[in-house]
């Protein structure tokens, strides 16, 4: 574990920092994390900055109280940038950038949430790196920033001392691998528990889960099969099975979920119990009980199926 920047007493210090227009739960979710961390002993000092002190006020027209100007903080172990639709429209003000080149010159880590990564490219902290943001807006940053190689279908990325992470729910699996890094898996799943996080889920997973990624079918007794399907992967969900419930032939069921979902009621029915087995494997189940409880039915099956996914044979 590192040691990182000391804080006072010997704490890491943690500075978020917020602006006008920041998303809500971009803060207050890594801050969630961070808090029940210091609950299990975790040494953290958290410092809420904002480039010039101010209080300042959410997208959401809420109101956050900042406690310290960013100038004032240095040196700080983790700066952590939430993100806001303004960082995209409009772009990082000069105060913003500036606060953010002042922090991350001595910081051991530096880590964004959501659109906070276009904050960071802005800096050139992103420059020649590996980084992500919020699915709908990865196009943009690869646009805008051309020397980013931008990894549009991950929960969150590492390349070197710098993070990045999708959007909003995101937050907390990035501040959940600091913790892990920090103070080990068995604090990481703790926190998850506590804030009963059903899984943490790895920076290589897909943003999207196999529903929302998928076309949502127009006619009602295939979205009903999908819901039975992602409610409970181990059940019967055959061929046979899922055309007697949806009342059609088997031949027809294949032809319209092909035509509505995109892919075969099969495909479909895989990769959703594949998203559940590695869903229970990261909370923390054995390969076995992962794969008996998700459907996959043996750890056997679960590799392969792992290792198709990959393209490995």
């Amino acid at each position: 574990m590192d040691g990182g920047n000391p804080g006072r007493h010997g704490q890491r210090r943690i500075a978020v920092l917020v602006f006008d227009g920041v998303r809500l739960l971009d803060v207050t979710g890594p801050l969630e994390v961070f808090d029940v961390a210091r609950t299990l002993g975790a040494a953290y000092e958290i410092a809420l900055c904002s480039p010039d002190g101010r209080d300042v006020t959410t997208s959401s027209g809420l109101r956050i109280g900042v406690e310290h100007a960013a100038g004032t903080l240095a040196p700080v172990d983790t700066l952590l940038v939430p993100g806001g639709e303004c960082l995209v429209a409009a772009g990082p003000s000069r105060e913003l950038v500036e606060a953010i080149t002042a922090l991350a010159a001595d910081t051991r880590r530096v880590a964004s949430v959501c659109a906070g990564a276009f904050a960071l490219a802005a800096v050139g902290l992103l420059a020649g790196r590996r980084a992500t943001t919020h699915w709908k807006h990865t196009t943009t940053l690869g646009r805008r920033f051309p020397t980013v190689t931008v990894v549009a279908d991950a929960i969150y990325v590492r390349d070197g001392r710098v993070l990045t992470s999708a959007g909003v729910s995101a937050g907390i699996d990035l501040a959940l691998a600091l913790v892990e890094e920090d103070e080990g898996d068995e604090t990481a799943h703790a926190i998850a528990r506590d804030l009963v996080v059903f899984m943490r889920r790895l920076g290589a997973q897909p943003q999207l889960s196999v529903p929302a990624r998928t076309t949502r079918p127009r006619r009602r007794p295939l979205r009903a099969l999908c819901d039975e399907i992602a409610a409970d992967p181990a059940a019967d969900h055959c061929l046979t099975a899922l055309a007697a419930r949806a009342g059609m032939s088997e031949r027809h069921l294949r032809r319209l979920f092909t035509e509505e979902v995109g892919c075969s009621p099969t495909a479909y029915v895989n990769a959703v119990r594949l998203e559940a087995a590695l869903a229970l494997r990261n909370a923390g189940e054995t390969a076995a009980s992962a794969a008996r409880r998700s459907g996959m039915g043996s750890e056997q099956n679960l590799r392969r199926a792992v290792r198709r996914a990959a393209g490995i044979g």
